[in-house]
């Protein structure tokens, strides 16, 4: 099976937003498209082991923010890989709230929708929410980023949650080939001594060994071969094995 034939399928990103009890809860999502003209209602994809799901499901109400193409990768990361019981998404966002109350992302998008729920369909490891629109609007002129450019501009991978998701092993014939003398699992370029910056395929940040990272405790001079194996990204929080040389 070639995974690749999912890539061809078009998808937008979005930030989807709802508010609850004055929680704000978000995240990332590919997986919208208008399933009605009369009335007008827009379907979303969640996962159930997203913490947003159990506030969109009380809310009943949730927002669409279309990203622009030149969205900030940290933006994406803080929506896309961090969890909302852990941080707060909103705290440096530009956020407006319209009919509903839910939060629109203006800052980073082009345009906005603003919905109410009207119906939810159990779909395994997944709820598909609809929502009735209750107003919309513009907000740049700027092109939409699209799950292509997401994919081969900036190289990121969807969330583990995204019903896109796909393991990186599959999307590869050479996933499991590994140099005779480099241990399963592991990179040939990592390598003690190695001071290369590497790069997260998830947001795009980059680990500069002579800097190191000082909110996790690395001191300068480290490589990234010598990170613990338990070393996240600081900005999406994604796992060490997210990241490539640069």
């Amino acid at each position: 099976m070639d995974y690749k034939a999912f890539h061809k399928l078009t998808y937008g990103l979005y930030v989807i937003a709802t508010d609850y009890n004055r929680h704000k809860a978000g995240y990332i999502a590919n997986t919208v498209f208008q399933v009605t003209s009369s009335p007008q209602q827009i379907a979303i994809s969640c996962h159930k082991n997203n913490d947003t799901l159990q506030y969109l499901l009380k809310s009943r109400i949730f927002s669409v923010s279309v990203l622009k193409q030149e969205t900030d990768p940290a933006l994406i990361g803080n929506f896309g890989f961090k969890t909302g019981s852990e941080t707060d998404k909103f705290a440096q966002i530009n956020y407006e709230t319209r009919i509903t109350g839910a939060p629109v992302i203006t800052g980073s998008s082009v345009a906005w929708l603003d919905c109410r729920v009207v119906n939810t369909i159990d779909l395994g490891s997944h709820v598909l929410l609809v929502g009735e629109v209750a107003d919309c609007g513009i907000l740049s002129d700027e092109e939409p980023l699209t799950y292509q450019v997401y994919r081969e501009k900036y190289k990121m991978l969807s969330p583990k949650n995204a019903p896109t998701y796909i393991e990186k092993e599959k999307l590869s014939a050479e996933a499991n080939v590994q140099p005779a003398d480099t241990p399963q699992g592991q990179e040939s370029a990592i390598l003690s001594d190695d001071m290369d910056p590497y790069i997260c395929e998830i947001c795009g940040h980059v680990y500069y060994p002579e800097d190191g990272d000082p909110s996790a405790g690395i001191l300068p001079g480290t490589p990234f071969g010598l990170l613990p194996e338990d070393y996240r990204c600081p900005v999406c929080n994604a796992e060490k094995d997210n990241f490539k040389p640069l």
